[in-house]
This record gives structure tokens, C-alpha cells and sequence, in this order.
């Protein structure tokens, strides 16, 4: 185990990249932090295991969930928490009982190594990286902290309207105009009297709808399902559909409404979850449905958004702005061809990423750690395949 762990965690330990340092001090700081590790683990071994409940973070990208969370259970020895990089978590994994699995895909390879899990979570929604099925057949649960309850949702909304003004004011030109000390101009739009189609409307899409509102828009959503069409159980389970939401919707379809809300809206606010059935929904067709100069914007998840009809339809101006939060694959390259024109604005992937929102969803893994080290039943989550 010990030659495992020396190979994959000698270029970090607990969250720190040895690359952030200078190379004079990138060697003594190898040392002491694979000795810390070193030390860590054959303390694992020595101790009682169930004494210490580990939690897993995947990957230093997102810092402040693993920071937000250690701050959280540092009353509590008896959780250890450790962030890993990602290409050491399939060595590593069946020394932890949590993985938070942030934007690293857990496949069945993955999964089988992981002896000692009992949940796989998202530090947030998005599940689309973990193979769910593989995880039901080990006996593992598998989470989400959903949105509306954590101010994840309410983050992204704000975002979502956020790209919107950049690219109705022209936030690139704006800039340029700035540098060339030029006053005045560019000359933008308003969202005053603009229809905005909102695909998805969830916990995001709600909450997109309700700050929208006072800006005086139309707005226009698809869903699959709407309250009318939920069974009396899901009914009254759900949080979502009220009488509210009947008053912040101009117009509700289902999702075969796509289409035709594409040719009426001059933004699109993508907002649904990722899954087998909704990636590669904005394609060509979508696009070429859109009115010609309308504004594309995407909070969700990159894999949504078709990148060549994207590109296709940005250099034919058909696309008048794309506003992303999301991309393709991520950390998305800074040269893109994508990120060339002057009507697109990116943002790396923080939609959700606000003081309020880490520190509650921190305190909703930590809360897990605590009940599972106890053997109590999960809360604040939703558990997807029991």
C-alpha cells in the first residue's frame, strides 16, 4: 500500500499542488508532505479503523468545497478529510468511505476498488460522471444535495441572468471601448420586453424565473413534467410546482415545445440536468430553430450544448451571443476557436461556486460524514437509487 501511495500522492497531499510553488521549494515541500501522507496512512493501519470515517474529495479544481468542509468537521477528529488528484483517485479510493466526486468520472472499474464506500455524493446536482448502476451492485448509495435547499440553485440563477446582461451590453466591447478610450459606445440592448426561453425548469430554472420577472420579460419554459401531470404522490412531494410558479410562466410546454419556444425567444437559458436523454440537445436543429441574433446562455452542463453547431452557427452570426459557465470539457482551452468572437462570454464554471452556497453544501457533507460514522440515516440529501 505504502509504494501505491508514495508513487500517486507524492505530488500531493491534503489539497496542496506542488506546481503553485517555486522550484526551489517544490523538492523540501515534496518531502515533508509524502512523509505527512506517509504518516497519515500507517496510522490508518494502526488504529481501529472504524475510529476515523475518511471522506474523499477528487481533484483540486472546486478548493473551497474540501476547505469549506475540513473547517466545518475540525471539532471532529474522528473524520478525516483529504483532496486527491484526480488521477490518483482510483489508487486511493478503497481507503475512504465518502467520495465527493466533484468532476471525476467513478466508473465500474473505480467503483470495484472502493471496499470501504458507503456514498458516493456531488458536491452539488450534476450525477452524470458516476456510474449509478455499478454502485447499486456494491451496495453503495449515491447522492445529490439539491439545490434549492443549499442556495446552489439560487447561485446559478443569478449567474444565468448575469451572462445575459454581459452579453445584451457587450461585455467584450465594452472592454475594447474602455482601453481605446472611446465613451459612449458600444450601444447595447436591455432585457426590458425580451422573451427568454427557459429549458429546464427545475430548481435553476425557477429561480431564474423569479429574478427575471421584475425586469419585465416574457417568459417562456419547458419541463417534462408539470404539475397538472404529476400522480397525487409525486404531487405532494413536490417542492417545486405551486400556484407561484403558475404566475412566473408566460408559456409552459413539455420538452417537444423545444422547437417552437427556440423560434419565439430572443435568450435561451439552458437549465436542464445532464443525462443520456438531454445531452447534445442544442444541435443544429435547435440552433437553426432560434430567431437569427438571439442570445444563447448555458448554467448546466457543457455536453448540452453540441460544440460544432455551436462553432457553425457563432461564425455564420446566426448565434448573436453565447453566455457559458459550462464547457465541453473542462478546464476549457483558453484558444479556442469558441472563445475568439467578440459575443461570447465564459466563466469558469462558478455559477454555484458563492460563499453561501459551499458553506451550506459543506455542511451537508460534513453532516453525512458525521451520520454515517454514527450508522444513522443520511439528511439533506437525495439518494438516487434507493
Amino acid at each position: 500500500m505504502f509504494r501505491v501511495i508514495s508513487e500517486s500522492l507524492g505530488r500531493v497531499f491534503r489539497g496542496v499542488s506542488y506546481s503553485q510553488y517555486p522550484s526551489s521549494l517544490q523538492l523540501p515541500r515534496r518531502r515533508f508532505l509524502v512523509q505527512g501522507y506517509l504518516n497519515r496512512m500507517e496510522k490508518m493501519t494502526t488504529d481501529n479503523v472504524g475510529d476515523v470515517t475518511r471522506v474523499l474529495f477528487c481533484g483540486f479544481h472546486f478548493p473551497a468545497s474540501g476547505k469549506f468542509t475540513r473547517e466545518y468537521l475540525e471539532s471532529y477528529p474522528f473524520i478525516q478529510v483529504d483532496e486527491v488528484h484526480l488521477d490518483d483517485v482510483p489508487n486511493v479510493i478503497g481507503n475512504y468511505h465518502i467520495c465527493v466526486v466533484k468532476n471525476r468520472h467513478i466508473d465500474s472499474k473505480i467503483i470495484a476498488r472502493a471496499k470501504e464506500m458507503k456514498l458516493i455524493m456531488q458536491y452539488g446536482v450534476g450525477l452524470e460522471g458516476v456510474d449509478v448502476d455499478a454502485a447499486t451492485q456494491h451496495g453503495i448509495k449515491v447522492a445529490r444535495i439539491p439545490g434549492r435547499m443549499t442556495g446552489n440553485s439560487t447561485s446559478c440563477a443569478e449567474m444565468a441572468i448575469y451572462l445575459m446582461l454581459g452579453l445584451l451590453r457587450k461585455q467584450k466591447e465594452l472592454e475594447i471601448s474602455i482601453k481605446e478610450k472611446r465613451l459612449g459606445e458600444p450601444c447595447g440592448e436591455t432585457l426590458l420586453g425580451k422573451t427568454v426561453f427557459i429549458m429546464g425548469f427545475g430548481a435553476i430554472g425557477t429561480d431564474v424565473a423569479k429574478r427575471l420577472k421584475p425586469f419585465g420579460v416574457k417568459i417562456i419554459a419547458t419541463k417534462r413534467k408539470w404539475g397538472s401531470q404529476l400522480n397525487d404522490s409525486i404531487k405532494s412531494l413536490s417542492t417545486v410546482e405551486s400556484d407561484e410558479i403558475d404566475s412566473l410562466v408566460d408559456v409552459k410546454g413539455g420538452h417537444e415545445k423545444i422547437y417552437d419556444f427556440a423560434r419565439e425567444a430572443d435568450i435561451v437559458a439552458v437549465c436542464l440536468l445532464m443525462n443520456s436523454e438531454t445531452s447534445g440537445t442544442v444541435d443544429h436543429k435547435f440552433l437553426s430553430s432560434m430567431k437569427k441574433g438571439s442570445l444563447l446562455v448555458n448554467v448546466s452542463r457543457g455536453g448540452i450544448l453540441d460544440y460544432k453547431s455551436i462553432l457553425r452557427h457563432l461564425e455564420t452570426g446566426h448565434l448573436g451571443g453565447l453566455g457559458i459557465d459550462v464547457a465541453w470539457t473542462e478546464p476549457f482551452d483558453p484558444n479556442d476557436p469558441v472563445l475568439q468572437f467578440k459575443n461570447v462570454l465564459i466563466t469558469p464554471h462558478v455559477a454555484g461556486v458563492t460563499e453561501f452556497s459551499y458553506r451550506t453544501m459543506a455542511k451537508v457533507v460534513g453532516d453525512c460524514a458525521l451520520q454515517i460514522h454514527d450508522g444513522v440515516p443520511l439528511t439533506g440529501v437525495e439518494v438516487v437509487n434507493e
